[in-house]
């Protein structure tokens, strides 16, 4: 089982690519369903932790093996048991869809019941300007800027590059996002937030990253994450907050000014209201970031 577990990461790095038929070309296509690299990543090393524990093929795994797996992670937070047999399940389902097992094994286990709360990760709009204000980096202040003021994901906010960021009439801006899913939208900016991001362009490609590291490529999420934390350790805040409390937090604050609902769910790119504000993303013409004072 090590050596197959072995295989695996070594066909995520693109180092090998594992035959076709078997447990690890199984995997190798169910990871293929998904577009973002740290989800890949994730769900990998949750299904390695699971192989290495039934230490058996997928075929000969039972209902008993995997509830004696999801017992052995009972020291762990529900969350964490949560996303760990979420991801059992969803590659046992989907061999079963590619017929390479008869049945689903997984299909009776339960997900543990998770407490919300989203509540506890909302910042308050004063505790948002405090923590930007204990920014000084022009770039880094500009960067959290645009995670809170237009909602962005850690990922989306790291692939950014200039191409990305259009000008349009009355000092605004617009950003295409390729989001979650590998979908597209567009955020417009407020003139005051895209004049603070736009400024960082000076003579910049096309091509380039809108936030470099200090190496000239883009910042990576571990970069981004520490920029946040001291920012928010000098402002005294939560040292549980991340890059996606800013997201939460301009939700929250935008709809407490009274954006329409559809417009927040459009430019936050929530793939279950697809189909109700597919209408928007043709030429939209407004953006829940333009209700925010940023």
């Amino acid at each position: 089982m090590a050596t197959s577990i072995q295989t695996v990461g070594a066909a995520l790095r693109g180092d090998v690519i594992p035959p076709k038929g078997t447990d690890d070309g199984v995997v190798m296509t169910w990871l293929g369903n998904f577009t973002s690299p740290a989800t890949k990543a994730g769900y990998w090393g949750d299904i390695q932790g699971f192989r290495a524990f039934v230490a058996a093929p997928m075929r000969h795994v039972t209902l008993a093996d995997i509830q004696s797996y999801r017992d052995s992670l009972s020291h762990l937070a529900p969350v964490t048991v949560a996303r760990r047999l979420s991801a059992v399940k969803s590659l046992f389902k989907f061999a079963v869809q590619q017929l390479h097992l008869p049945s689903d094994p997984a299909v009776s286990i339960k997900l543990p019941k998770i407490k919300d709360t989203l509540t506890e990760r909302i910042l308050t709009q004063e505790q948002v300007f405090t923590l930007l204000g204990h920014v000084h980096n022009r770039r880094d202040a500009a960067l959290l800027r645009l995670v809170y003021g237009a909602g962005l994901r850690l990922a989306e906010v790291c692939s950014l590059r200039w191409r990305d960021l259009i000008p349009r009439e009355a000092g605004e801006g617009q950003v295409n996002v390729f989001g979650k899913g590998g979908v597209t939208r567009v955020v417009l900016i407020p003139a005051g937030l895209w004049s603070r991001v736009d400024a960082l362009r000076k003579n910049s490609g096309a091509d380039a990253p809108v936030f470099p590291s200090r190496k000239g490529g883009p910042l990576q999420a571990r970069q981004v994450h520490a920029i946040l934390k001291t920012a928010a350790w000098r402002a005294g805040l939560s040292s549980r907050i991340s890059v996606h409390w800013l997201r939460h937090a301009h939700a929250s604050h935008a709809l407490e000014k009274n954006c329409p609902v559809h417009i927040l769910q459009a430019t936050l790119g929530h793939k279950s209201l697809t189909t109700t504000t597919r209408y928007t993303h043709v030429r939209p013409g407004d953006s829940s970031a333009r209700y925010l004072s940023i």
